[in-house]
């Protein structure tokens, strides 16, 4: 399965960052955009701070602070000769976590400004799955307005609220739950938490 994952610039980074551990555990093919805003943000909440210069230095830096081994592509945010760009060559399914209230408004109203955008814009006419993690609150009617008009054109709006039924005890565990969430609704079972009515593996 061929997953674009964005990451936005808005608190949150870390439901960006474990979005890409599980989706590469579950075996997707992995294709990340970040924008310029959402790295300071990812060296600032995930980091030391310190974020390193060059494209193969920070996807290397991305796979280490996600724990991840396994290969994933990462295009810079300027780069339109991304394949998704096109509606000749869409993703089977996009994720954006977090995503700013501003790159959701952007989406709602066909704002092709950046790749990520574009690239929501494709899925979207492609009608393939597109989930939005909204890291927002409180939410202003401008917010509400732009998340119901993705929603009529197909959109996952999923903010990120996790839930409290499986007793969760790290903040991890309610990263968790809220990842655990969007990858299943583009059909990913993250493994990770029991669903409800379901006993808890050993």
């Amino acid at each position: 399965m061929k997953v674009l994952l964005g990451i936005s610039g808005a608190s949150g980074a870390a439901y960006g960052v474990r979005t890409l551990s599980l989706l590469l555990a579950r075996g997707a093919d992995l294709h990340v955009v970040v924008t310029k805003t959402a790295w300071g943000i990812l060296a600032t909440e995930v980091g030391d701070g310190n974020l390193p210069g060059g494209a193969d230095a920070r996807r290397k830096w991305l796979a280490r602070v996600s724990s991840s081994v396994l290969p994933f592509r990462l295009y810079a945010e300027d780069d339109f000769g991304i394949p998704f760009a096109s509606g000749s060559n869409p993703p089977d399914a996009m994720i954006v976590a977090p995503c700013s209230m501003g790159t959701l408004g952007r989406i709602a109203h066909g704002v092709s400004s950046s790749v990520l955008t574009r690239c929501a814009d494709v899925a979207l006419k492609e009608r393939r799955p597109l989930v939005l993690v909204a890291r927002e609150t409180p939410l202003s009617v401008i917010h509400l307005d732009n998340m119901l008009t993705l929603a009529r054109a197909g959109a996952h709006i999923l903010p990120a609220c996790p839930g409290f039924y499986h007793r969760p005890e790290t903040v991890s565990a309610l990263v968790d739950f809220v990842v655990s969430r969007a990858l299943s609704c583009i059909g990913v079972d993250a493994g990770v938490l029991p669903r409800w009515g379901e006993e808890k593996e050993e």
